[in-house]
């Protein structure tokens, strides 16, 4: 089993920063792809950055040049860092985790593990 935490969510102003952590326990076989996702109320869950084990990155088009994926391997944490918010970041923010496979996907129902997510609030 892998459980995931994150934490690191905030109240911030509009063009401010954060950095999201997600801390995975238990172990996490390779290959595998982890990824944040988002959902503010009312809305679907939006896959916003993903990460494989071999190193590949994709990020959703509204969060692309702002958002930054990354993991420390060592540590066994996944981090978002969030630059230049926007209201419209405003969202719980959760971390999923899938092992044994050899892509990633910004796909809700790809993803086996789930953290309790993280509030991210930005005021404008």
């Amino acid at each position: 089993q892998v459980k995931l935490v994150e934490s690191g969510g905030g109240s911030v102003q509009a063009g401010g920063s954060l950095r999201l952590s997600c801390a995975a326990a238990g172990y996490i076989n390779t290959p595998y792809c982890m990824g944040w996702f988002r959902q503010a109320p009312g809305k679907e869950r939006e896959g916003v950055a993903i990460i494989g084990s071999w190193g590949n990155t994709n990020y959703a088009d509204s969060v692309k040049g702002r958002f930054t994926v990354s993991e420390d391997n060592a540590k066994k944490t996944l981090y978002l860092e969030m630059n230049s918010l926007e209201a419209e970041d405003t969202a719980m923010y959760y971390c999923a985790a899938r092992t044994h496979v050899t892509y990633c996907s910004r796909i809700s129902t790809f993803f086996d593990y789930w953290g309790q997510g993280t509030q991210v609030t930005v005021s404008s």
